[in-house]
C-alpha cells in the first residue's frame, strides 16, 4: 500500500448513516468527509459508493497525511489507519527503505512522506529521512546532477538537525550527520558530531549498545582520531571548499594552498586543489595536483573513484585519451555502477569515433538509472546521426 501522488487524485465522500466499509467494520464518523483514493488517474467527479474498497480509504488518508498538513482532522485520519492497520509504520517504513534501495527515490519519497505524516513526532522516521534524502543527493551527484544533488542535500540537512535538536537527542542521528558533513567537507562539524555521539553513549554498557554500537562507537573515535590526525578541523579547509565549489576558484586555491604549506601530508587537500584548478581549466597544474593526492594518500583514501575521475578528465583535455581511458577503467574497478565514469567513457568513446562503443556506455548508464538525463540526451544525438 502506497500514498497517492497528489490531493488531485482523491474524493472526498460523505458517508450515509450506518455505513460498513467491510466484515471487520471501522469506526466511522459520518459527519466528517472522508478522503478516497480515485481507482484510475482519469476518473471524473462522479463516485459509486457501491465499488468503494477499504484499499481506496487507506490511501486517501495516506495522500492526506503526506500532503495535506493543514486538514483539522488529521488527528481523526490517523485514529482511522490505526484501526486498519496496526503494524503500518512498520509496514511503511520497510516499503520505503526497499524503494530507496533499489534508487526508485520517488515513490521511497512519497512513502516517507506520509510516514511522517502519520507520525511526525517519530524521531526514527526523521532520522530515516534525512538518511534517504542523503542517499538521494549521493546518487544525483555520481550522475553529475549537481544542482538536484546540493537541493536534496539541503533537505537532509534539515532532518538531520530536526533528529539532533531532539529532547532528548538521538544519538544515531549525530553518528551519521557526522558522514553527511564529511561529503560537505565540514571536518570540523563531522568532529563535533562525533564527539556528540560518543558522550550521549560513554555510559551505556557494551552488552545494551550490542555489536553494532560497538562498532559505531569505535568508527566514531577513528573519525575523530583521523580528522585531528589531518588537520582537517582547520576552518579554512571548509572554507576553501566551499570558495570552489561556489565559484570563487581563485580565493579556494589561494586558501588550500595557504593550508598545504601547513599541511602537505593532507591528501584531500591535494584533491581540492586539483578540483579547483580543474574548474580554471588548468588541466596540467590540476593534474599534478590529482597525482599528489594519490602519493601522499596512498593506502588512506586517494586511491577512490573520484580521484581518479578527475585525473582522466585533465587526461582527455590534454589529448592523452588513452591514458584518460586507463584511469576510467581504474575508476570503474572501485564502483562498478558508477554513471559519471561510464558516461565519461562514452564521451571518451564519442573523442574517439567510436559511435557504437559510446551508445553501449550510455545504454549501461541507462540501465542503472533509467533517469540519467546526460546518457538519455547522448542516446537521442547518436539515433539522430543513424546509429
Amino acid at each position: 500500500m502506497t500514498p497517492a501522488k497528489s490531493l488531485d487524485s482523491l474524493y472526498y465522500i460523505t458517508l450515509p448513516e450506518g455505513f460498513k466499509l467491510s466484515s471487520k467494520a471501522l469506526q466511522l464518523d459520518v459527519s466528517i468527509p472522508l478522503p478516497v483514493q480515485k481507482k484510475e488517474e482519469g476518473d471524473g467527479d462522479s463516485f459509486d459508493m457501491s465499488s468503494l474498497s477499504q484499499e481506496q480509504v487507506l490511501a486517501g488518508l495516506l495522500t492526506v497525511l503526506a500532503y495535506d498538513r493543514g486538514n483539522k482532522h488529521l488527528d481523526y485520519y490517523r485514529s482511522i489507519l490505526k484501526q486498519a492497520r496496526p503494524n503500518l509504520k512498520k509496514e511503511l517504513t520497510n516499503a520505503a527503505i526497499l524503494k530507496a534501495k533499489n534508487e526508485d527515490f520517488d515513490l521511497a519519497e512519497e512513502i516517507f512522506t506520509a510516514l511522517h505524516g502519520f507520525d511526525p513526532e517519530d524521531l526514527v522516521t526523521i532520522l530515516n529521512m534525512a538518511l534517504f534524502f542523503d542517499q538521494r543527493a549521493e546518487s544525483y551527484r555520481r550522475a553529475g546532477l549537481i544542482d538536484d544533488a546540493d537541493a536534496y542535500d539541503a533537505i537532509a540537512l534539515q532532518y538531520y538537525t530536526e533528529a539532533m535538536d531532539a529532547d532528548p537527542p538521538l544519538a544515531d542521528a549525530y553518528f551519521n550527520a557526522a558522514f553527511y558533513y564529511m561529503k560537505q567537507n565540514d571536518y570540523l562539524k563531522a568532529k563535533d558530531c562525533m564527539e556528540t555521539y560518543l558522550a550521549l553513549t560513554i555510559d551505556i554498557p557494551d552488552k545494551e549498545m550490542g555489536e553494532n554500537g560497538i562498532y559505531k562507537k569505535n568508527r566514531a573515535q577513528e573519525v575523530i582520531d583521523k580528522i585531528r590526525n589531518g588537520s582537517l578541523e582547520d576552518a579554512d579547509f571548509h572554507k576553501a571548499y566551499i570558495l570552489i565549489r561556489d565559484g570563487d576558484e581563485e580565493k579556494g586555491i589561494d586558501l588550500i594552498g595557504e593550508f598545504l604549506k601547513k599541511n602537505p601530508k593532507v591528501w584531500n587537500a591535494w584533491f581540492m586543489l586539483g578540483w579547483g584548478l580543474r574548474k580554471l581549466e588548468r588541466y596540467e597544474d590540476a593534474k599534478k595536483s590529482f597525482s599528489k593526492a594519490l602519493e601522499v594518500g596512498k593506502g588512506v583514501g586517494a586511491e577512490n573513484c573520484d580521484t581518479y575521475n578527475e585525473l582522466s578528465i585533465c587526461s582527455i583535455e590534454l589529448g592523452n585519451l588513452e591514458e584518460a581511458k586507463m584511469y576510467l577503467f581504474k575508476a570503474l574497478s572501485i564502483e562498478p555502477e558508477n554513471t559519471k565514469v561510464l558516461s565519461n567513457l562514452g564521451y571518451l568513446a564519442l573523442k574517439e569515433g567510436k559511435m557504437s562503443e559510446a551508445q553501449k556506455y550510455f545504454s549501461t548508464v541507462l540501465e542503472i538509472d533509467p533517469k540519467d538525463k546526460i546518457a538519455l540526451l547522448e542516446l537521442e544525438k547518436l539515433e539522430q546521426e543513424g546509429l
